[in-house]
């Protein structure tokens, strides 16, 4: 058990992806005792075979970008940082002015709290969905595409994960049906227009999941047209779903305020939560956007309010 009852840090940050490493980088810059708990460093972005908005680097995939993060925040962090990986938080609490916070294989107590614990992918809740995961059914295109060559295979969502998955998928796949609820998109207008233009890609809006079917493995996939109202069935291989994210905040619950999905609520300002002593930074707050160039940055400001903090109360 990875316990240290004695020291008290100047700052624990909770959670791995972008916003940890990135708070880790401050963190180390500014010479705070600093302890990192993460589950691992991998983020929501992991899976991603291509990323290209990563400010400064044109393209680089997931898994890379999850490496690099750990490589830069290791570094820098080395002389200064107590770092403590496969560890999950499980609660946290304050006595007088110090922060106790319980893993699930040790306890560690710090001044202050920045929690970056990032999100996990929301799951399809409709029949078949659960009987099928993993039979046809999947969460990674990534990790299972390549399974799924020359095949026919529908897409759930609108995002831009979701255009980005049906891209993937349109290098090796016989076509793909990306299927939107809606009669808009949460993508970003120029990756629905490049992704769209390809010709095995179709599109189908206002088409709310109803049902996966099959026997042993997926055949079919089955929508209702909310403009008719009539179920319509796609005969497929495989189901590729990438409908958000809900926050990892459980261990927070009652601590700081939350939106009614979890996320935690934080000033945009300075990125303090509800309780003197807690920041937050990423996608488990309720921030506007959601993106890794977006959660490095929240990480950099609560920093910067999180120095000025301990140093000048």
């Amino acid at each position: 058990m990875s316990t240290n009852n004695s020291k008290i840090y100047d700052l624990a940050i909770v959670g791995g992806g972008p916003a940890g490493a990135g708070a880790v980088v401050y963190a180390s810059r500014k010479r705070l005792s600093t302890v990192f708990i993460t589950k691992d460093w991998l983020g929501q972005s992991h899976v991603s075979e291509k990323i290209e908005n990563w400010i400064g680097t044109p393209a680089i995939s997931g898994m890379d970008l999850s490496k690099s993060l750990e490589t830069h925040a290791k570094t820098y962090g080395k002389d200064i940082v107590d770092f403590q990986d496969g560890e999950l938080c499980v609660s946290i609490s304050k006595s007088l002015d110090i922060f106790q916070i319980k893993t699930d294989k040790g306890e560690y107590k710090a001044k202050t709290i920045l929690i970056t614990s990032g999100s996990k992918r929301r799951t399809l809740d409709i029949k078949g969905a659960k009987e099928f995961e993993h039979k046809g059914l999947t969460y990674c295109a990534t990790c299972d595409g390549p399974m799924y060559a020359d095949m026919d295979v529908v897409v759930v969502g609108g995002g831009n994960a979701a255009f980005e998955t049906a891209s993937q998928l349109l290098a090796y796949c016989k076509s793909v049906t990306l299927i939107n609820r809606s009669d808009t998109f949460r993508a970003d207008p120029v990756t629905v227009d490049a992704v769209s233009k390809h010709k095995n890609m179709k599109i189908l809006k206002n088409a709310v999941p109803k049902e996966v079917k099959g026997d042993k493995f997926v055949k079919s996939f089955v929508y209702t047209d909310s403009i008719t109202g009539k179920d319509i069935e796609i005969n497929t291989n495989g189901i590729f779903v990438e409908i958000g994210a809900l926050p990892n905040t459980d261990f927070v619950k009652g601590v700081v305020d939350q939106d009614p999905t979890g996320h935690i609520k934080v000033d945009p300002k300075t990125q303090r939560t509800s309780l003197s002593g807690i920041w937050s930074a990423g996608d488990c707050t309720d921030g506007l956007y959601h993106q890794n160039n977006i959660a490095v940055g929240d990480a950099v400001k609560a920093l910067e309010d999180i120095y000025l903090f301990v140093k000048l109360g």
